[in-house]
């Protein structure tokens, strides 16, 4: 596992995947979506498939003396290595807005969705869904990638809209809590999302290994 994760970071990844991961600091930023910054991330992860697509890397590791379904696992390793890096870079910046920052005006004053665990459990729904659309996607063919990302893009703002929209409703304002109010409930609303993220992930690679075991290279 160890090798095709190396070989996914050495050999396949675009230098713009690490650099993306950058843009989960955009949880800092006030009066503005910070769920885009994990839009971002994934983009930086679609520039490593379509620089893969160009050099025939899933034609190369067919060759390699592995089985099929290891040449899936290593794409999958390596989004979701991305995607965790830039996960902690935003919960050490929801942890520095629950504490150090969690009476500063600028943040108080934000409409929009604050940087708490209910944040970063919609982060790790919107991997999942880029998982499970775009990842599992381009296994059905391991070439053709654009209308899956197109779906991907539609699909993940529609539930950015949702999440910046549901602590509008009344009774739901416990969802944009400050500091460590409602940390129950908050914690709870991460641990679903985490859940979710797993779950989608493994039935996406289950998906993605049967379709690439149908397809002649």
């Amino acid at each position: 596992m160890s090798n095709i994760l190396r070989k996914e970071m050495r050999l396949s990844a675009s230098v713009l995947s690490y650099f993306f991961i950058a843009f989960g600091f955009m949880f800092f930023i006030p009066g503005y979506p910070i769920l885009c910054g994990v839009f971002f991330v994934t983009l930086g992860i679609f520039q490593s498939f379509q620089n893969a697509r160009e050099a025939n890397d899933i034609i190369f590791s067919a060759l390699l003396p592995i089985a099929k379904k290891d040449v899936v696992k290593g794409k999958f390793l390596f989004s979701c290595f991305i995607e965790l890096c830039s996960f902690a870079v935003m919960a050490a910046i929801v942890i520095l807005r629950m504490t150090i920052f969690s009476e500063s005006t600028v943040y108080r004053s934000n409409a929009l969705m604050n940087a708490n665990p209910f944040a970063l459990g919609m982060a790790l729904l919107i991997f999942g869904l880029f998982n499970f659309i775009f990842i599992g996607g381009f296994f059905k063919t391991a070439y053709k990638f654009g209308k899956s990302f197109l779906m991907y893009i539609l699909v993940t703002f529609l539930a950015i809209g949702i999440g910046e929209a549901l602590h509008h409703f009344p009774g739901l304002e416990m969802l944009n809590a400050f500091g460590f109010k409602n940390l129950i409930l908050q914690l709870g609303l991460l641990g679903i999302g985490a859940l979710c993220y797993v779950l989608i992930t493994w039935l996406s690679y289950k998906r993605a290994c049967e379709h690439f075991e149908l397809i002649d290279l």
